[in-house]
């Protein structure tokens, strides 16, 4: 077993519940971590003043390997769970051994996404999420071929997102739409990475994902065919076949 712990960091709008597909054959070869993301899963949303920031929320991932006695991680994240790392490498690079970015992507939002996630966030306020977030989210996060051919996929997602507090929902949304452009920081940092992303990716495809790999010095390409967004649920034997032939030793 390697010596460098895998911090995983799920997807929006869901919670580390999606890595269960992942977390056994992984567990086999490396110490994994799943943690939810504040105001997600059951980690709780802070009540603070300040408008919301995924360094804030890269604060909580540092605060957890503090707790945990845990100096230097492989970090990886999907979708979110991306950007959240990003964050972390921001905020700590010394504690990032690894990265493991999963349909994810270094750029910032362009205007038309900011303000979708700012209407996300405003009728999760108003609204909740049962329902429609899922609906509104589904035909993206999944592949048609996972879509038609795998409903369990499907409904687990959707339930994924319908457990999800509307508060949480709201303040991720809010986080992600003010991230900043991190082209630059991965070209700034000497660290090996390891880029996953499906070959029906409609929301960060593999141009997002080419990009990421080009600012990287050492940087490692998988594309998993007949999949989306959601990689570890719809091809979870890949997703762990890709991570443990990359995975840096200690």
């Amino acid at each position: 077993m390697t010596d460098l712990p895998l911090v995983l960091l799920h997807a929006f709008p869901l919670d580390a519940r999606m890595w269960d597909p992942v977390r056994a054959p992984l567990a086999e070869r490396v110490r994994v971590i799943t943690p939810d993301q504040r105001g997600l899963g059951r980690s709780p949303l802070p009540e603070t003043e300040r408008e919301p920031s995924l360094a804030d929320a890269a604060h909580d991932v540092v605060a957890l390997l503090d707790r945990l006695g845990l100096d230097r991680v492989v970090l990886g994240g999907c979708s979110m769970g991306g950007y959240l790392a990003l964050a972390v490498l921001r905020l700590a690079p010394e504690r990032v051994g690894g990265l493991v970015l999963i349909d994810t992507k270094a750029t910032a939002d362009t205007p038309e996404a900011a303000q979708a996630r700012l209407d996300v966030a405003e009728r999760a306020d108003a609204e909740g999420v049962t329902g429609w977030l899922a609906e509104a989210n589904l035909p993206n996060l999944l592949s048609e071929k996972t879509r038609a051919e795998r409903p369990e996929v499907t409904e687990t997602v959707r339930g994924l997102i319908d457990a999800q507090p509307p508060a949480g929902v709201a303040w991720a949304a809010r986080a992600m739409r003010v991230r900043p452009d991190s082209v630059e920081l991965l070209r700034d940092k000497d660290i090996p990475a390891l880029v996953i992303v499906g070959e029906q990716d409609a929301i960060t495809p593999l141009d997002a994902a080419n990009t990421m790999v080009g600012a990287l010095d050492d940087a490692t390409l998988v594309v998993l065919p007949e999949v989306g967004h959601l990689t570890p649920l719809e091809d979870p034997a890949g997703v762990v076949e890709a991570i443990l032939e990359w995975y840096p030793e200690g």
